[in-house]
């Protein structure tokens, strides 16, 4: 068993996902939206810092899965999306995790079968793989994507390690 939490960060909302990974098969545990409320910069990391460290004490997970950051629509945004990156890595680091980070199309890839995917393609995947009821607000939905990204590719390295080798560009 392995839980893994998965981030998706963002200086106004972080999405976080929670999930349980026993042998190939991932279950949903919980997700939701930190929602960060207006004021200065370091207030919002702060909140950002204490939310991540609460759900981290509250779970108690094994690993944490963090979305890299991409090429935002102008400098300021992207500096405050590092910096909100920042403050949930360095939540989980100072609770001792071990923190993996993807690129969002290796996510998308991983859970859509699409590095471009949208939005509403990642929630209905989301909710399909982790056979949910509903289906997850965005933010959640994309730190959950995360988490499975995380899952998939730990399962793929543990399947490559257990193979004898590599014949043809194929495993064996």
């Amino acid at each position: 068993m392995t839980l893994i939490l998965g981030i998706d960060p963002g200086s106004r909302k972080t999405g976080f996902g929670l999930i349980d990974l026993k042998g190939t098969k991932a279950t949903y545990v919980t997700s939701g939206v930190v929602r960060v409320p207006d004021g200065s910069l370091p207030e919002r990391l702060k909140v950002i810092f204490d939310a991540i460290t609460q759900i981290i004490q509250q779970y108690a997970p094994q690993v944490v899965a963090v979305e890299q950051i991409f090429m935002a629509k102008n400098a300021s945004s992207a500096l405050k999306l590092g910096q909100a990156r920042g403050a949930a890595i360095t939540a989980a680091v100072a609770q001792d995790l071990t923190v993996y980070e993807y690129e969002a199309r290796k996510v998308k890839q991983s859970v859509v079968g699409n590095g471009g995917a949208d939005k509403i393609q990642v929630q209905h995947m989301v909710k399909t793989l982790l056979r949910l009821s509903g289906t997850p607000q965005e933010d959640a939905a994309d730190a959950l994507a995360v988490a499975l990204c995380h899952a998939n590719t730990q399962e793929s390295l543990i399947s490559l390690a257990g193979s004898r080798g590599f014949r043809r560009g194929r495993v064996v």
